[in-house]
């Protein structure tokens, strides 16, 4: 894996309802890497993680949106679950937040239903990306083109996207998001 040495990820998370292992395992990856991860919500205090639909552990938030720039990072990961990104695509705030970092060339890389917060940031035309099978649609009508793969890395646009669809996908998820990260600089 490559370093990531000097490097900040910003992990975007509503307040509630984030797919613990999506959230920890590339929090995880970041910091073995080199990196600095950095839990930003749209709330201060503590956010409320999921195994699937079963409560989980909490993690407390380091900035609120409200208080970062996607200048401050060299990445953002927007992890699933399903409520999670429900949540952030409705809040003005998140979805601009996530769309300052493909305006400015930084990787963002989501997972399973990660993407939702792409869509509604209008940033997801004329790219490939996968996901939990569910968002196929919503992302071919937002003008992406949606594979059934592992990991899928798309370069073509502003700043590279790094999607997967599920938790058993994080391996080849955490690895692309290291690998990404580490060879562009913004």
């Amino acid at each position: 894996m490559a370093a990531l040495t000097d490097r900040t990820i910003a992990f975007l998370v509503a307040p509630e309802g984030i797919e613990q292992v999506e959230l920890t395992e590339p929090w995880q990856a970041v910091a073995k890497a080199g990196g600095k991860p950095v839990l930003v919500s749209t709330e201060s205090g503590e956010v409320q993680a999921y195994h699937h639909l079963d409560k989980a552990d909490t993690f407390p938030v380091d900035k609120t949106v409200d208080q970062v720039e996607a200048a401050e990072f060299d990445g953002l990961v927007l992890p699933g679950g399903v409520a999670n990104p429900d949540f952030l695509r409705t809040d003005p705030r998140a979805v601009a937040f996530a769309k300052s970092f493909v305006d400015s060339g930084k990787p963002v890389a989501a997972i399973c239903h990660g993407p939702w917060t792409l869509v509604e940031a209008d940033v997801v035309r004329g790219r490939t990306l996968t996901s939990w099978p569910s968002l196929r649609t919503d992302l071919r009508n937002a003008g992406a083109d949606w594979v059934d793969e592992q990991v899928v890395v798309d370069h073509s646009g502003n700043a590279p996207l790094i999607t997967s669809r599920n938790p058993d996908d994080l391996p080849a998820f955490c690895a692309a998001l290291v690998d990404t990260v580490a060879t562009v600089r913004t």
